[in-house]
């Protein structure tokens, strides 16, 4: 379990990271190079999980050796079977997304990050996510190195 101290806040505790694919922790359908060593970092205190709708057909084969979970489903609802796989987690969840349909999932987690990547980001995202990165690396290093995270989230 991931647990980080925010000033004003207390004590948050997260069992779960909900991952988008494309967009998000890929680009063009290839794993973004330092993602590969911060979800091994990751793995030990959360369950990781890449829920996809694999535009690229790609996801399956770049995360093979990687600790996580690909859940690979098809392009239509997949917005809403993102919220239903956040949803029937318990013990804290964590999404990071950049498109349209992550909407659900960001309303739907504890703690929802949005990534500006070089795919773009739809824009109605960044109004409703806790934070905002400009990279995928940035939005992982906010749970590698937790005082970014108490940064952005202290009161």
């Amino acid at each position: 379990m991931f647990k980080a101290e925010i000033p004003g806040r207390g004590q948050v505790c997260y069992s779960h990271l909900v991952l988008d694919y494309n967009g998000t922790i890929a680009e063009d359908g290839i794993l973004i190079e330092g993602v590969r060593e911060r979800l091994e970092q990751l793995s030990p205190l959360m369950d990781i999980v890449v829920v996809t709708a694999d535009t690229h057909g790609t996801a399956a084969d770049q995360c093979k050796d990687l600790p996580v979970t690909v859940l690979t489903y098809p392009t239509a609802d997949v917005g809403v079977i993102k919220e239903n796989v956040v949803k029937e987690r318990s013990g804290g969840v964590i999404c990071v997304g950049n498109g349209f349909n992550d909407m659900q999932m960001t309303e739907a987690a504890d703690l929802s990050v949005t990534v500006i990547g070089p795919e773009g980001c739809y824009g109605g995202l960044l109004s409703r996510a806790d934070i905002v990165t400009t990279s995928i690396l940035d939005a992982l290093d906010l749970f590698c190195k937790p005082n970014r995270l108490r940064a952005a989230l202290r009161t």
